[in-house]
């Protein structure tokens, strides 16, 4: 399929959106060598240096990938960029049960594979949610951060790091300056006591526990706006 040629505006922009969907289109495989930039430059109406900014910037989000004398290789179709943008236009308690759903399966896990080091960083970082305040964000993430740390997967704390971020933001955009409850320390106790008698259905159920009221409070505040 020929790529439509670009205006005169924004040129590398518009370049790199056509590239990405082709991609997403699955004009390419992943492992595919796209055209050279005399191709595409050919088949935009560009000139080279704005397909080379555009296939630079596609590189740098993961999506391509430049072997020195072979060429432009598809390393992935999936654009982390949308999948931000999907999450931001998602509703609040959409986000919120994708939180449930990561955090009690988290719980799980964590219950099954923490070992001696999970439990220590458990017990410091609920010590230090009780100690900076029931409202503390940093402090409340590093929590989730350390039982996610406990399942021993590297995808999902990477997923989950990834994730909690756009969920503040989400919130925050979603719901203004009304007020979310406070934490609920004893729930979060409940939590790591779940963890280290290695319980596995306890956990995850405490962790959805832990999330109710949350879920309930935006489930409230966005019906009545």
């Amino acid at each position: 399929m020929a790529l439509r040629a670009a205006g005169r505006t924004s040129l590398v922009d518009s370049v790199v959106e056509q590239l990405r969907t082709q991609l997403a289109d699955g004009e390419w495989a992943v492992g595919d060598r796209i055209p050279t930039e005399h191709e595409l430059a050919k088949q935009l109406g560009v000139g080279r240096n704005t397909v080379r900014e555009a296939v630079r910037v596609l590189v740098h989000a993961g999506l391509l990938e430049s072997r020195q004398g072979n060429g432009t290789f598809v390393r992935s179709t999936v654009d982390p960029a949308a999948v931000l943008r999907g999450v931001r236009h998602a509703g609040a308690a959409d986000v919120l049960e994708l939180r449930v759903a990561l955090e009690a399966e988290a719980a799980r896990l964590a219950a099954a594979r923490r070992d001696t080091h999970d439990l220590l960083r458990l017990r410091a970082a609920l010590t230090t949610l009780r100690e900076e305040g029931d409202r503390d964000a940093d402090a409340d993430l590093a929590f989730h951060l350390a039982v996610v740390g406990s399942t021993h997967n590297a995808a999902f704390v990477e997923v989950y790091r990834f994730f909690s971020a756009q969920v503040h933001e989400v919130l925050v955009e979603a719901l203004g300056d009304r007020e979310m409850p406070p934490v609920d320390i004893d729930a979060h106790e409940a939590l790591v006591a779940a963890i280290e008698t290695g319980d596995p259905e306890a956990a995850e159920r405490q962790a959805r526990e832990l999330l109710r009221v949350p879920m309930e409070t935006v489930a409230a505040l966005t019906e009545r706006s």
